[in-house]
């Protein structure tokens, strides 16, 4: 599979089509089969205890998922998550980002599938895990 968008391009069109999420994901690569990015934690992304909500990990699983299924694909904004299968696996350390490393295991006309791993920044050990499935709009004729 060949990346049809460059990382810095994701960027900006992450940032044009979901400006709510803007300046809380970055991507660092993307190659069309491997993503890496980043959420960039704050206090809204806390739990009681000081520790990244599982809500906030999910959404980081689910963006990286829907970024590498870009990658691909191209542009098409309404492709959506089906379905998601999470484990949360270890508490991330608390004042670190969170990064994405995300493996698109398989795209088809219809649906894409995509395996996630998320660590704290500089963490050997993963955090949680997710396996995404996206569908994929009907190309218009």
């Amino acid at each position: 599979m060949q990346a049809v968008m460059t990382a810095e391009e994701m960027n900006d069109w992450l940032s044009e089509v979901f400006p709510q999420i803007k300046g809380q994901f970055v991507v660092h690569n993307l190659d069309g089969v491997n993503t890496v990015m980043r959420m960039v934690i704050s206090d809204q992304h806390l739990r009681p205890g000081g520790t990244v909500s599982g809500p906030t990990m999910f959404t980081l699983a689910d963006v990286a998922a829907y970024v590498a299924t870009m990658a691909v694909i191209g542009r098409e904004a309404l492709t959506v998550t089906t379905n998601c299968s999470m484990d949360f696996m270890r508490k991330p350390e608390s004042g670190k980002d969170l990064i994405a490393e995300a493996r698109l295991l398989k795209v088809g006309k219809t649906l894409s599938v995509t395996n996630v791993l998320i660590f704290s920044e500089g963490g050997s050990e993963p955090v949680a895990r997710a396996n995404m499935t996206y569908a994929i709009p009907p190309k218009k004729a």
